[in-house]
């Protein structure tokens, strides 16, 4: 699979366009905004979109999502079911944080723990991590060993568990067990900020260690 990573919004939220090297179908995860933006890298690409894949429903990583729906016709998969609360909140999260005006969707598919996602004719794993938000999700690739963990785990942090039903016993937790089992080789994508692996953070995260 190929992972381009797209920074939208003013808060520089990493949308990632995963796509099928074999059958040029593409999803992309969390478009939180700049839709233009993430259709020309599709275009430049050569790739179709066939669905959207969303982390977590906070609006630089979702707030996008209703509307690139609508337009295209492509189903959304995710974010877990526990997120119903944010995605009915986005219109007032828009208004919030100075963004242009958000649709509330309804996920074709909401997801959960050991589901699997279909891009092409490759799967993703998905794996469920509260803490940062109730129905927080990661989409992981095994075969090519990467991650898009949304604002699980950042290079050097972690995720605020500040926010309505965040906890932070809880989202030490899903990194422990969720992530650390991909294996300490594995690149992850997070939702802001550069990539990393989950060795290097293991070892040196100063808010894990």
């Amino acid at each position: 699979m190929k992972f381009t990573v797209i920074p939208v919004t003013a808060f520089e939220q990493n949308c990632t366009l995963v796509s099928c090297d074999e059958t040029k179908r593409a999803a992309v995860v969390d478009p939180g905004g700049d839709i233009d933006r993430i259709l020309q890298e599709a275009e430049e690409q050569g790739v179709t979109l066939e669905k959207i894949l969303i982390t977590h429903a906070h609006i630089d990583h979702a707030g996008a999502a209703g509307e690139l729906s609508r337009r295209l016709g492509i189903p959304i998969e995710g974010p877990h079911k526990e997120d119903q609360f944010w995605i009915d909140d986005l219109a007032q999260q828009a208004k919030m944080f100075g963004f242009p005006p958000a649709e509330t969707f309804e996920p074709a598919r909401w997801l959960n723990q050991g589901d699997r996602v279909q891009v092409g004719n490759q799967e993703l794993e998905v794996r469920h991590c509260p803490g940062h938000t109730p129905g927080h999700v990661v989409f992981f690739n095994p075969n090519d060993k990467v991650a898009i963990v949304g604002d699980v785990l950042f290079s050097g942090s972690i995720g605020r568990t500040d926010f309505p039903k965040g906890d932070h016993a809880t989202l030490l937790r899903s990194i422990r067990e969720q992530l650390w089992s991909m294996g300490d080789d594995v690149e992850f994508i997070s939702g802001h900020g550069p990539v990393s692996t989950i060795g290097h953070e293991r070892a040196t995260n100063p808010f894990l260690n």
